[in-house]
């Protein structure tokens, strides 16, 4: 009986170990597609509620317009376009998304992160630095290069990131993600920005900062001026 116990308990840890493992990526599809629908009198499968099959047509699966630069008069001097599953129903279920960027000479990406995707980029015009952080247990090395078009860089899931256009002319980037809502945790906005603020003791000793000037940024980052997504 002891014996069955013990098996019992490893087979539970297996189990849960498991469990946590699949849910830190998108779970793989059950059939050949589950088109989103906000429905809750859909068949809810894995990501968001399936739209019936039979229902289905070519445009849940397309978009357009990313062609079309973006705006990036704004405080960081890039724009994203997200291609993730709230623009393409038939992303649900399949583990991958889009994005482009673009930059103003001397914009940027800032650093931010992506909790459930790794992002591979390509430059497709311009000139960009861009690089990423390791996590403490390697000592927060950094991988930083220059891209030219045509060159492409690799993000690793969950690392703080960013790019930069280092150029004179404007720059365009497109990315894939391996996630259909990859998440986007962009550091200054969510450290000084958090609803509610964090403690401006708190942070001023985190970043060794005098707390006034934590007072300052908080109050430019909560005012959700032109806040970059």
């Amino acid at each position: 009986m002891e014996g069955f116990i013990r098996f019992l308990a490893v087979k539970a840890i297996l189990l849960a170990l498991a469990s946590s493992f699949v849910s830190c990526y998108d779970p793989s599809p059950l059939q050949d597609f589950c088109v989103a629908v906000d429905d809750a009198n859909g068949v809810f499968v894995n990501g968001k509620f399936c739209k019936d099959p039979k229902y289905v047509k070519a445009e849940d699966f397309f978009t357009s317009g990313l062609n079309i630069a973006g705006n990036t008069i704004n405080r960081v001097g890039s724009n994203v376009t997200n291609v993730n599953v709230d623009k393409i129903p038939g992303l649900n279920t399949l583990g991958v998304s889009l994005v482009r960027i673009d930059f103003a000479p001397g914009g940027q990406n800032p650093p931010h992160t992506h909790p459930r995707a790794t992002e591979i980029l390509v430059v497709v015009e311009g000139t960009l630095l861009v690089g990423f952080v390791t996590s403490n247990q390697d000592n927060n090395r950094l991988f930083s290069k220059v891209l030219y078009p045509g060159d492409v860089f690799v993000f690793p899931i969950g690392m703080i990131h960013f790019q930069v256009n280092v150029g004179r002319t404007n720059a365009v980037a497109f990315a894939g993600l391996g996630s259909q809502n990859p998440g986007t945790i962009t550091i200054a906005d969510a450290v000084f920005g958090s609803k509610p603020l964090i403690m401006p003791e708190i942070l001023a000793k985190a970043f060794q900062l005098d707390v006034n000037v934590v007072r300052y940024l908080e109050a430019r980052f909560s005012s959700n001026y032109d806040r970059h997504y």
